[in-house]
Protein backbone atom coordinates (compact mmCIF):
# COMPACT_ATOMS: atom_id res chain seq x y z
CA UNK A 1 0.00 0.00 0.00
CA UNK A 2 1.07 3.89 -0.88
CA UNK A 3 -0.12 6.70 0.63
CA UNK A 4 0.72 9.66 -1.65
CA UNK A 5 -0.54 14.18 -1.23
CA UNK A 6 -2.69 15.06 -4.16
CA UNK A 7 -2.02 18.77 -5.36
CA UNK A 8 -5.56 20.08 -4.70
CA UNK A 9 -6.01 22.15 -1.99
CA UNK A 10 -8.29 19.84 -0.75
CA UNK A 11 -6.11 17.93 1.91
CA UNK A 12 -6.18 14.28 0.99
CA UNK A 13 -4.62 11.28 2.15
CA UNK A 14 -4.34 8.82 -1.27
CA UNK A 15 -4.56 4.75 0.08
CA UNK A 16 -3.57 2.87 -2.73
CA UNK A 17 -3.80 -1.21 -2.90
CA UNK A 18 -2.93 -3.44 -5.26
CA UNK A 19 -6.48 -5.65 -5.31
CA UNK A 20 -9.50 -5.06 -4.35
CA UNK A 21 -9.91 -7.01 -1.47
CA UNK A 22 -6.75 -5.53 0.15
CA UNK A 23 -8.53 -2.45 -0.12
CA UNK A 24 -11.92 -3.91 0.94
CA UNK A 25 -10.28 -4.99 3.90
CA UNK A 26 -8.67 -2.36 4.93
CA UNK A 27 -11.32 0.02 4.70
CA UNK A 28 -13.95 -2.32 6.95
CA UNK A 29 -10.80 -2.40 9.15
CA UNK A 30 -10.67 1.26 9.69
CA UNK A 31 -14.37 1.62 9.60
CA UNK A 32 -14.37 -0.42 12.91
CA UNK A 33 -11.00 1.63 13.92
CA UNK A 34 -13.20 4.83 13.70
CA UNK A 35 -16.50 3.37 15.59
CA UNK A 36 -14.15 1.94 18.54
CA UNK A 37 -12.35 5.32 19.09
CA UNK A 38 -15.86 7.19 18.66
CA UNK A 39 -17.77 5.04 21.19
CA UNK A 40 -14.99 4.79 23.72
CA UNK A 41 -14.57 8.83 24.02
CA UNK A 42 -18.10 10.02 22.90
CA UNK A 43 -20.43 6.98 23.62
CA UNK A 44 -21.47 6.44 19.92
CA UNK A 45 -20.78 6.26 16.68
CA UNK A 46 -22.82 8.44 13.93
CA UNK A 47 -21.39 7.09 10.82
CA UNK A 48 -23.27 8.16 7.08
CA UNK A 49 -22.92 5.65 4.72
CA UNK A 50 -21.90 5.51 0.61
CA UNK A 51 -24.72 4.06 -1.70
CA UNK A 52 -23.97 2.36 -4.91
CA UNK A 53 -22.15 -1.28 -5.79
CA UNK A 54 -18.54 -0.08 -4.39
CA UNK A 55 -19.20 -0.64 -1.22
CA UNK A 56 -21.36 -3.74 -1.13
CA UNK A 57 -18.95 -6.00 -0.16
CA UNK A 58 -17.56 -3.63 2.86
CA UNK A 59 -20.79 -3.67 4.11
CA UNK A 60 -20.96 -7.48 3.91
CA UNK A 61 -17.56 -7.69 5.80
CA UNK A 62 -18.87 -5.20 8.89
CA UNK A 63 -21.95 -8.15 9.64
CA UNK A 64 -19.33 -10.34 10.91
CA UNK A 65 -17.73 -7.88 12.98
CA UNK A 66 -17.68 -8.08 16.74
CA UNK A 67 -18.96 -4.55 17.55
CA UNK A 68 -20.93 -2.58 20.09
CA UNK A 69 -23.65 -2.42 17.37
CA UNK A 70 -25.94 -0.82 19.87
CA UNK A 71 -23.67 2.27 20.10
CA UNK A 72 -23.97 2.49 16.27
CA UNK A 73 -26.48 5.33 14.32
CA UNK A 74 -26.67 4.99 10.84
CA UNK A 75 -27.41 7.76 8.32
CA UNK A 76 -27.29 7.84 4.68
CA UNK A 77 -25.48 10.53 1.99
CA UNK A 78 -28.27 10.41 -0.85
CA UNK A 79 -31.10 8.38 -2.23
CA UNK A 80 -32.87 7.50 -4.75
CA UNK A 81 -36.83 9.11 -5.40
CA UNK A 82 -37.90 4.95 -6.11
CA UNK A 83 -40.05 3.03 -4.06
CA UNK A 84 -38.94 2.57 -0.25
CA UNK A 85 -38.28 -1.92 -1.35
CA UNK A 86 -36.80 -0.93 -5.13
CA UNK A 87 -33.93 -2.76 -5.75
CA UNK A 88 -31.90 0.43 -6.69
CA UNK A 89 -32.66 1.75 -3.38
CA UNK A 90 -29.19 2.54 -1.25
CA UNK A 91 -31.29 1.70 2.15
CA UNK A 92 -32.24 -1.61 0.56
CA UNK A 93 -28.90 -3.16 -0.35
CA UNK A 94 -27.18 -1.42 3.30
CA UNK A 95 -30.12 -3.24 5.03
CA UNK A 96 -29.87 -6.50 3.36
CA UNK A 97 -25.98 -6.58 2.67
CA UNK A 98 -25.61 -5.67 6.55
CA UNK A 99 -27.78 -3.81 9.13
CA UNK A 100 -30.71 -6.30 9.01
CA UNK A 101 -28.60 -8.65 10.20
CA UNK A 102 -26.37 -7.21 13.47
CA UNK A 103 -28.29 -6.25 16.25
CA UNK A 104 -28.04 -1.83 15.97
CA UNK A 105 -31.16 -0.84 17.37
CA UNK A 106 -34.33 0.36 14.65
CA UNK A 107 -34.13 3.63 15.32
CA UNK A 108 -30.54 4.13 15.33
CA UNK A 109 -31.13 3.10 11.51
CA UNK A 110 -32.25 6.38 9.98
CA UNK A 111 -33.14 5.77 6.10
CA UNK A 112 -33.71 8.94 3.80
CA UNK A 113 -37.42 9.03 3.42
CA UNK A 114 -37.28 9.62 -0.78
CA UNK A 115 -40.19 8.04 -1.71
CA UNK A 116 -42.09 10.87 -0.53
CA UNK A 117 -40.43 12.75 -3.50
CA UNK A 118 -37.11 14.73 -3.36
CA UNK A 119 -38.39 18.36 -1.73
CA UNK A 120 -40.55 16.56 1.44
CA UNK A 121 -37.52 13.91 1.85
CA UNK A 122 -34.83 16.43 1.76
CA UNK A 123 -36.91 19.04 4.52
CA UNK A 124 -37.57 15.92 6.84
CA UNK A 125 -34.00 14.41 6.58
CA UNK A 126 -32.83 17.96 7.75
CA UNK A 127 -34.82 17.84 10.48
CA UNK A 128 -32.95 14.13 11.32
CA UNK A 129 -29.45 15.53 11.07
CA UNK A 130 -30.38 18.60 12.92
CA UNK A 131 -28.91 17.82 16.71
CA UNK A 132 -25.85 15.71 14.65
CA UNK A 133 -23.61 18.50 14.71
CA UNK A 134 -20.90 16.43 13.46
CA UNK A 135 -20.71 12.90 12.05
CA UNK A 136 -18.18 10.43 13.15
CA UNK A 137 -17.69 9.32 9.46
CA UNK A 138 -18.90 9.75 6.28
CA UNK A 139 -18.37 7.22 4.10
CA UNK A 140 -18.61 8.15 0.20
CA UNK A 141 -17.96 6.43 -3.37
CA UNK A 142 -16.95 7.99 -6.65
CA UNK A 143 -18.45 8.59 -9.80
CA UNK A 144 -17.25 7.89 -13.36
CA UNK A 145 -18.13 11.56 -14.29
CA UNK A 146 -16.46 12.67 -10.47
CA UNK A 147 -19.86 13.04 -8.69
CA UNK A 148 -20.16 11.73 -5.23
CA UNK A 149 -22.88 10.74 -3.19
CA UNK A 150 -25.85 12.80 -5.63
CA UNK A 151 -23.90 15.53 -5.66
CA UNK A 152 -22.99 16.00 -9.90
CA UNK A 153 -21.16 18.08 -11.54
CA UNK A 154 -23.21 21.40 -12.59
CA UNK A 155 -25.47 20.82 -10.14
CA UNK A 156 -25.51 22.88 -6.89
CA UNK A 157 -23.21 21.09 -4.56
CA UNK A 158 -24.32 22.43 -1.24
CA UNK A 159 -21.15 23.89 -0.80
CA UNK A 160 -21.70 27.34 0.80
CA UNK A 161 -21.64 27.45 4.61
CA UNK A 162 -25.30 28.81 4.37
CA UNK A 163 -26.42 25.79 2.13
CA UNK A 164 -29.39 23.50 3.01
CA UNK A 165 -27.92 20.76 4.57
CA UNK A 166 -30.06 18.40 2.63
CA UNK A 167 -30.85 18.85 -1.23
CA UNK A 168 -33.72 17.97 -3.27
CA UNK A 169 -31.89 16.71 -6.68
CA UNK A 170 -33.46 17.42 -9.89
CA UNK A 171 -32.45 16.07 -13.34
CA UNK A 172 -29.74 14.18 -12.06
CA UNK A 173 -28.02 12.45 -15.11
CA UNK A 174 -27.94 9.63 -14.11
CA UNK A 175 -31.55 7.06 -13.59
CA UNK A 176 -33.34 8.19 -11.78
CA UNK A 177 -33.51 12.18 -11.97
CA UNK A 178 -35.22 12.66 -8.43
CA UNK A 179 -32.74 12.49 -5.46
CA UNK A 180 -32.12 13.53 -2.06
CA UNK A 181 -28.35 14.09 -0.99
CA UNK A 182 -26.85 15.87 1.74
CA UNK A 183 -25.20 18.88 0.14
CA UNK A 184 -21.10 18.94 0.34
CA UNK A 185 -21.05 21.04 2.72
CA UNK A 186 -22.72 19.00 5.24
CA UNK A 187 -21.17 15.94 3.96
CA UNK A 188 -17.93 17.74 5.35
CA UNK A 189 -18.89 17.71 8.82
CA UNK A 190 -17.66 15.36 10.14
CA UNK A 191 -14.45 13.48 11.97
CA UNK A 192 -13.58 11.64 9.27
CA UNK A 193 -14.53 11.24 5.55
CA UNK A 194 -13.23 8.05 3.64
CA UNK A 195 -13.59 7.78 0.33
CA UNK A 196 -13.93 4.08 -1.34
CA UNK A 197 -13.27 3.49 -5.51
CA UNK A 198 -13.03 0.51 -7.36
CA UNK A 199 -13.15 0.21 -11.09
CA UNK A 200 -11.57 1.08 -14.35
CA UNK A 201 -13.75 3.35 -15.11
CA UNK A 202 -13.10 5.49 -12.04
CA UNK A 203 -9.84 6.37 -13.66
CA UNK A 204 -10.39 9.33 -15.46
CA UNK A 205 -11.84 11.06 -12.44
CA UNK A 206 -9.31 10.09 -10.05
CA UNK A 207 -6.70 11.57 -12.63
CA UNK A 208 -9.00 14.73 -12.85
CA UNK A 209 -9.05 14.72 -8.97
CA UNK A 210 -5.21 14.88 -8.55
CA UNK A 211 -4.54 17.12 -11.09
CA UNK A 212 -6.97 19.99 -9.24
CA UNK A 213 -9.73 20.14 -11.66
CA UNK A 214 -12.65 20.89 -9.45
CA UNK A 215 -15.24 17.53 -9.65
CA UNK A 216 -17.81 17.52 -7.10
CA UNK A 217 -15.58 14.87 -4.69
CA UNK A 218 -12.87 17.94 -4.35
CA UNK A 219 -16.00 20.01 -2.81
CA UNK A 220 -15.75 17.49 0.04
CA UNK A 221 -13.16 19.17 3.03
CA UNK A 222 -13.74 18.05 6.55
CA UNK A 223 -11.02 19.92 8.79
CA UNK A 224 -9.20 16.66 9.19
CA UNK A 225 -9.23 15.87 5.62
CA UNK A 226 -9.97 13.24 3.47
CA UNK A 227 -8.71 9.43 3.65
CA UNK A 228 -9.31 8.36 0.03
CA UNK A 229 -8.98 4.25 -0.51
CA UNK A 230 -8.44 3.06 -4.22
CA UNK A 231 -6.68 0.47 -6.36
CA UNK A 232 -3.03 1.06 -7.39
CA UNK A 233 -4.07 0.73 -11.10
CA UNK A 234 -6.45 3.84 -10.53
CA UNK A 235 -3.10 5.73 -9.51
CA UNK A 236 -1.09 5.07 -12.37
CA UNK A 237 -1.78 8.32 -13.79
CA UNK A 238 1.24 10.42 -15.50
CA UNK A 239 0.48 13.06 -12.20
Amino acid sequence: MGTLTATSPQLCRWHDFSTTAELEQSAAHAILQAAEAAVRLRGAFHIVLAGGTTPRRIYAALRKADADWNAWHVYFSDERCLPAYHLERNSRMAMETWLNQVPIPPGQIHPIQAELGAGIAASAYAKTLKNIPLFDLVLLGLGEDGHTASLFPGHDLGSATDSPAVLAVGNAPKFPPQRVSLGAHRLSAARKVFFIVSGASKKKAIQNWLHGIPIPAAAIRPQDGIDVYLETTLFETDH
